[in-house]
């Protein structure tokens, strides 16, 4: 962690009114900051949104909006993919680093041409802005599943469901998807 992304995170522990509160707090930033940045990068492709999103996460923790969890890693992980989501869709435009590159080169295939990298800018440009017009859930299933790499399992348990439910979810994702990406193909020609 460089200083400055330290110095409101270290105010806001210090806020924190017990001693057992604040070494929880420093416990759990220390553990989870690095998995709750890269998460949120991955999604919004710019790190400084995705510190922003990180930092959103555990001043939300300082403030004393800790619910009772059992398994906090989960919990700051998935806080992390719901704010950089959130941020998405506000921002409802492309963030500044390409997908291909926060998700670990999606596009590894592909011919490495100059038009080929643009290509694949546009596509990562449309594929975050379809993603930032599903439901919350289904983008964060999608999210996890294709970004994060998770199983079906995985995202059931992480969720409370049951994976046929995540698998329909992504079906319909993947469909949602694929359709607003044809109409923002259309749109370009």
């Amino acid at each position: 962690m460089n200083s400055q992304e330290g110095e409101p995170m270290a105010a806001a522990i210090q806020a924190v009114p017990s001693t057992e509160g604040r070494e929880i707090l420093s416990l759990l930033f220390a553990e989870h900051h690095r998995r709750v940045l890269l998460a949120a990068r991955r999604i919004t492709g710019s790190m400084a949104d995705a510190e922003d999103v990180a930092q959103a996460v555990f001043l939300r923790l300082a403030s004393g909006q800790r619910p009772s969890i059992a398994n906090a890693g989960s919990y700051l992980y998935r806080a992390a993919i719901n704010g950089a989501l959130d941020l998405l869709r506000r921002q409802k435009t492309a963030a500044t680093e390409p997908l291909e590159e926060a998700a670990g080169e999606i596009f590894a295939d592909r011919q490495s041409s100059p038009e080929a990298h643009a290509s694949d800018r546009e596509l990562a440009a449309w594929l975050r802005l379809a993603i930032g017009e599903l439901t919350p859930r289904a983008a964060e299933m999608f999210t996890l599943r294709y970004l994060e790499e998770l199983g079906n399992r995985e995202i059931a348990v992480l969720m409370g469901t049951s994976q046929a439910v995540v698998a329909v979810t992504l079906h319909h994702a993947r469909s949602s998807l694929k359709k607003r990406l044809k109409e923002l193909e259309r749109r370009k020609q």
